[in-house]
């Protein structure tokens, strides 16, 4: 499998739509056309830009910000960075609101959100706020719902309301906290999404945690509240835990949907597509079941007035573009000079490594799991690469793997990486265990696989996958070098990719193909 197909050809489609770890999507319809954008933590370029026509079909188009607003990203903050954004159109201009828990509240905006977006405007400096979502009322002012991040702050399950200049600039009224879930059976609300529809104002948020909760909708007709509440999707009997937050989009012909992910614990948070219907002023999406709905497996297609050629999320890549396809990301800022789209493969260039772990390295080039069960195979060439080199693939999450080659006086030696990575500073750092395979190789090319299989769940019912990591000298025979249980970081899929570090050389990768 090397592409992730969610449209049945006959008219219905299945879900998930996405099977990439596309967490917290927002989205929005303009026009006739779908955009969407997603959390990004600390990886770059960040804040994906999705396009799609029929809300099944989607491909990646941008990204929103090269790089994060904040110095410490130079290197990968595990868990930290790019929160769950919120992605508007107003007055012929795009908005994205996204926080970052330990920093503020931030906002860029595009004409074309296939061009270059601005620089992050800071609205709020301090920690703890995040998912913010603004509205423009009809009078022109303009209002920001937001909830608390308790890692932060101390405390969760508040959403509160600030009133914002109209062009999002800066905070203008601080304003309150509004609904309080903790006391009313809504622990954990966050995420919310505010919406005006027939005389009332909207939030969607999900509450009951990421993997166990359900899709809450809040109204009232003062943007202050008092709000009533109502849960209008829970899973139900279905196998689609959470499910967890996303986006009201509607189509031209009148038809309502949801965007939601579902949290599936290494492979990340995948999207999912449901319908929606209102009932007396209250959404119920999904499956009816009277106030409330359950998600879909397979559903008919939304009428959005014509039909659309089927499109994907790239996986595998020969490298033979101008430009580096937009499935990759850095595992932190980075730099247009770590390399070299040389026509018939990539050049890494090797970058002196500060850190003690191979998961801390900023300069992985990564890209997310774009299917349940997978091989990935690539091929480096090695002539280019100095005595104290390294280059090698990777699989990263909390258990982390790499399979690599080093160069000291002019030989080669194969070796395998086993570690643990940890978040935000804690104690003690990530670490790992090296050990060597092969010694004193003469060769100019290795190359690397990566076999991903699911095994089942545990006795908590959490899926399971092994991931296993192989070399090859010919590119026939391949030895396995690792082998282990897949584990999502921090809110964060399991990734993998390549790498190169040293003072000096620089490796050029083939491909990186899936089968």
């Amino acid at each position: 499998m090397d592409k992730w197909i969610a449209d049945l050809g006959n008219g219905f489609y299945k879900n998930p739509i996405l099977y990439t770890d596309y967490s917290d999507p927002d989205a929005i319809r303009v026009g006739d056309d779908y955009y969407m954008t997603a959390s990004s933590f600390c990886n770059t370029p960040g804040l994906p830009i999705l396009h799609s026509k029929d809300l099944v079909n989607w491909e990646i188009i941008n990204y929103a910000l090269e790089n994060i607003p904040e110095s410490r990203y130079e290197e990968p903050v595990h868990g930290c960075g790019v929160w769950a954004p919120a992605i508007r159109y107003h007055n012929g201009l795009f908005y994205i609101f996204f926080p970052m828990p330990d920093e503020g509240i931030y906002v860029i905006t595009a004409k074309d959100p296939r061009n270059k977006w601005s620089e992050p405007v800071q609205i709020f400096k301090g920690a703890g706020w995040i998912d913010p979502c603004p509205l423009w009322d009809d009078d022109g002012r303009c209002y920001m719902v937001s909830a608390y991040a308790k890692s932060r702050i101390g405390f969760k399950s508040i959403l509160r309301l600030t009133e914002l200049s109209p062009d999002c600039t800066k905070i203008i009224d601080m304003g309150r906290d509004i609904f309080d879930g903790n006391v009313n059976d809504q622990v954990t609300i966050e995420g919310p999404k505010l919406y005006k529809r027939n005389g009332y104002y909207y939030i969607f948020a999900p509450a009951g945690g990421v993997k166990t909760g359900w899709q809450v909708v809040l109204r009232s007709k003062n943007i202050w509240g008092p709000y009533e509440y109502r849960n209008v999707m829970v899973q139900g009997d279905t196998d689609i835990n959470g499910p967890h937050q996303g986006a009201w989009v509607d189509t031209v012909t009148g038809e309502d949907w949801f965007l939601h992910f579902q949290d599936v614990y290494a492979a990340g948070r995948i999207v999912h597509l449901q319908p929606m219907k209102w009932e007396n002023d209250w959404p119920v999406i999904g499956e009816p079941h009277g106030e409330y709905g359950t998600p879909v497996k397979e559903y008919k297609k939304p009428d959005v007035g014509a039909v659309y050629p089927v499109s994907y999320i790239p996986a595998s890549d020969n490298f033979d573009e101008k430009e580096l396809s937009l499935q990759w990301q850095w595992n932190a800022n980075h730099k247009n000079d770590w390399y070299k789209m040389t026509g018939s493969g990539i050049q890494l260039f090797a970058k002196e490594s500060k850190v003690g772990a191979v998961c801390d390295i900023p300069n992985l080039l990564l890209q997310k799991w774009a299917f349940p069960e997978f091989s990935a195979v690539t091929e480096f060439d090695l002539k280019g690469m100095d005595d104290g080199g390294t280059a090698g693939m990777i699989h990263l999450g909390e258990k982390f793997g790499s399979v690599l080659i080093e160069k000291n006086n002019g030989l080669f030696s194969l070796a395998a990486i086993e570690g643990q990575q940890v978040f935000r500073g804690e104690i003690p750092t990530s670490s790992e265990k090296n050990t060597v395979i092969e010694e004193n190789i003469k060769t100019e090319r290795v190359y690397f696989k990566n076999t991903v299989k699911p095994i089942g769940k545990d006795e908590n019912n959490v899926p399971l996958w092994n991931s296993e990591l192989y070399y090859s000298l010919d590119g026939k025979e391949y030895t396995k070098a690792v082998s282990f249980t897949a584990k999502a970081g921090r809110w964060v899929g399991v990734k993998h990719g390549i790498y190169c570090t040293g003072s000096t050389g620089s490796v050029i990768v083939k491909y990186f193909k899936y089968n």
